[in-house]
């Protein structure tokens, strides 16, 4: 595995807290955001990990391979979302069509009556016509160009969440089939990677064995023998299916936390930061509009959090929400995401839901309870007019008000499909019409418009500061002295020293101690 900035140490702590994450608990909770966008129930790639691990046991794999097919296994579809636009473009509705894909032997004949099927589906009659001619005048060709992007993706991602170049190398290959009939390169038997083999069964028996029973999965995997799956597996399956599922009564989550290869390592805060920074970018790339959305997010939230004299603990909680607010955004599909016009009603309780998914995915990572919390309610509003749980007031705390607001605010300053970006005055107006309203704070408003660099008087304050008083009172509760405020802002002495009485007068205080306070409990000053 690449390194991560994990640690062995299982009391690992930040700023005196409880312990930080395992890294397999993040990973896991990154594998039920994958199984929300392939349209399956949470943890669907959790048992499938515990059925690989077991079948690699059974065929007697290494210690080392059998580590790659885990982690191949719990994320062998991670670029899956990053091709949402195309597949929408092609099907409609991106998540129906891959959950649906699960039930059909993918080439030949059962792949082209899908396809005929499935293109444009709900779509009026012209538009699909339109559509199937230009998928057919060269369907293989055009699904290669799809796989290999995918693949791609896939890789990048997989490099960038820090797994290392085994496994990297194993996803390539999920396309991939034993007879040499998939995609993108037509890669035949044990060309194929064993791992991604492993991986490719145990994805597929966990899908039918939950739908048709333990016979289903058994059946399935026959008639695919030699086909999509590796003979020889497939037999060693078959000899003895019900050994290699979970137990009904197994919580599949611990059972997979259990046999990862590496599961008493933690995340040390720097890791943990690359790995969620990491997390977010990979739920951006669902919509292309929404690239580099929650980075941003992220950085203006702890920034306006600190604005705002939050504690440090409470600064990195959010941050981190931030990172991961919008993770269950993969949940919805892109038919829904992409549409230039009004959303039904149907369509409107889809994107309700996102926060919820977010909240399914973080909820069992231990360590990130607060994170999971807060990023759960980056759509709630005060007045209780927000979603999905419609709650307010007392029932958000400052950390889930200031998300909200740098939420809205980032929101806006990025395209739709129903509307060009807003310039950063009118996403500022907006934001302030919104706490006027009741539906944001307004000092996280104004926090969150300060860390952005709209410059405004406070509207709970009555010190009447001006913009240069406010900038020297920063300085001065920084411990810089007259003189070096002075030099900095190319001033006189005198006229620093005038600007210093005049402000202690405005937020009556009388010295450096008194002024530093007021300016961190006003957010008038960055705290690092």
């Amino acid at each position: 595995m690449a390194d991560d900035g994990s640690a062995r140490d299982n009391e690992t702590v930040t700023s005196g807290r409880s312990p930080l994450p395992r890294r397999v608990e993040v990973l896991a909770g990154l594998s039920v955001a994958i199984d929300l966008g392939l349209g399956q129930p949470a943890e669907h790639m959790l048992r499938a990990a515990v059925i690989a691990c077991r079948l690699s046991d059974r065929i007697g794999l290494t210690a080392a391979q059998r580590a790659t097919v885990y982690y191949t296994t719990l994320v062998m579809w991670i670029g899956c979302h990053a091709d949402s636009q195309e597949y929408t473009r092609w099907f409609g509705d991106d998540i129906a069509v891959r959950r649906d894909l699960y039930l059909i032997d993918q080439s030949g004949l059962p792949l082209l009556r899908f396809l005929v099927g499935n293109v444009a589906r709900g779509e009026p009659i012209g538009r699909r016509a339109k559509t199937m001619a230009s998928l057919f005048r060269d369907a293989r060709g055009q699904l290669r160009a799809l796989v290999h992007s995918h693949c791609l993706s896939a890789a990048a991602l997989a490099r960038h969440i820090g797994f290392g170049a085994d496994v990297e190398h194993a996803i390539g290959f999920a396309f991939e089939r034993y007879d040499g009939d998939g995609l993108p390169d037509g890669v035949p038997g044990p060309a194929i990677p064993i791992e991604m083999r492993v991986a490719q069964l145990a994805d597929m028996i966990e899908v039918h064995q939950r739908m048709y029973g333990l016979e289903g999965a058994v059946a399935m995997a026959r008639s695919r023998r030699g086909g999509h799956f590796d003979p020889a597996l497939v037999d060693v399956f078959a000899a003895a299916p019900d050994q290699l599922f979970p137990g009904v009564e197994a919580d599949p989550w611990e059972q997979a936390i259990a046999l990862a290869p590496d599961a008493e390592i933690r995340l040390d805060s720097g890791g943990l930061d690359r790995t969620l920074t990491a997390i977010g970018d990979f739920a951006d790339l669902k919509c292309p509009f929404a690239l580099g959305h929650s980075r941003n997010v992220a950085t203006l939230a702890e920034s306006a959090a600190g604005r705002l004299g939050l504690p440090p603990a409470d600064r990195e909680y959010l941050r981190w929400a931030g990172h991961l607010h919008d993770v269950g955004r993969i949940g919805i599909s892109n038919q829904v995401w992409s549409k230039a016009g009004d959303l039904t009603g149907a369509e409107w309780e889809r994107v309700r839901m996102h926060p919820y998914f977010t909240d399914r995915v973080l909820k069992r990572i231990s360590g990130l309870e607060r994170v999971a919390a807060i990023a759960r309610t980056h759509h709630e509003h005060l007045d209780g007019s927000g979603y999905p749980l419609g709650i307010g007031g007392a029932a958000l705390g400052r950390p889930e008000r200031v998300l909200a607001a740098a939420t809205a605010y980032q929101s806006a300053l990025e395209p739709r499909p129903y509307r060009e970006p807003m310039s950063p005055d009118d996403a500022a107006a907006r934001l302030t019409k919104r706490a006027d309203d009741g539906a944001l704070d307004p000092e996280c408003v104004e926090a969150v418009l300060l860390a952005a660099g709209h410059i405004r008087a406070r509207t709970h304050r009555t010190d009447a500061l001006t913009p240069r008083e406010i900038e020297i009172l920063g300085l001065v509760a920084r411990g810089m002295s007259n003189r070096r405020i002075a030099e900095r802002l190319v001033l006189s002495e005198k006229t620093v020293r005038n600007h210093v009485e005049r402000t202690y007068t405005k937020i009556g205080v009388s010295n450096r101690v008194g002024a530093s306070l007021y300016a961190l409990q006003n957010g008038l000053v960055d705290v690092d």
